[in-house]
């Protein structure tokens, strides 16, 4: 069985997982844009990850224009971010980033990621500094766990992630 894993990452944390998962299958890896929809048919099983933007996986919208024409490949997709992985976190994830007629097909993981304010470009700066302001805004006392450990990620990056969260995405990409 042929796998590739096709990442697109901005801070490092899907770029980290992807080279792992490359790993563990013995799987090829490359960028997004290094990755063509003709080259995709070559492959078996396809693994795609990107970081988590506004609740939307990058870079997933581009790399599903090239799905619908895969559907008999096993198509697994996964996200990083700094959120603890919750049953709601992942329920929330697909009914953002995925059609009823895309989960009959895809497969999902949130896999926990970090944070790491020195590494955002221009614009998620900016973004992510409003971010900042509101949460900044908000009552210390009124702060969920998440938003303070959020705000003390701006000063000191955080990495969360670990090899074992990638368990069950690994057992699906190896079943026949």
């Amino acid at each position: 069985m042929k796998t590739i894993v096709v990442y697109r990452s901005k801070t490092g944390f899907t770029k980290k997982y992807a080279e792992w998962i490359a790993e563990e299958l013995q799987a090829d890896l490359r960028e997004y844009r290094r990755v063509s929809a003709e080259e995709l048919h070559l492959y078996d099983t396809i693994v795609y990850g990107g970081g988590l933007y506004a609740g939307g996986i990058n870079g997933l919208k581009s790399f599903e224009k090239s799905l619908p024409y895969l559907r008999d490949r096993k198509i697994i997709v996964f996200a990083t971010g700094a959120t603890p992985d919750r049953p709601e976190t992942s329920m929330e994830l697909r009914k953002l980033n995925f059609t009823e007629e895309q989960l009959e097909y895809m497969h999902f993981f949130y896999l926990r990621g970090g944070f790491d304010f020195s590494k955002l470009g221009l614009i998620d700066k900016f973004l992510m500094i409003m971010l900042k302001c509101k949460l900044r805004m908000k009552p210390a006392a009124k702060r969920t766990p998440d938003e303070t450990g959020m705000l003390a990620a701006y000063s000191a990056p955080a990495d969360f992630s670990k090899k074992k969260y990638m368990d069950e995405l690994l057992t699906l990409a190896r079943e026949n």
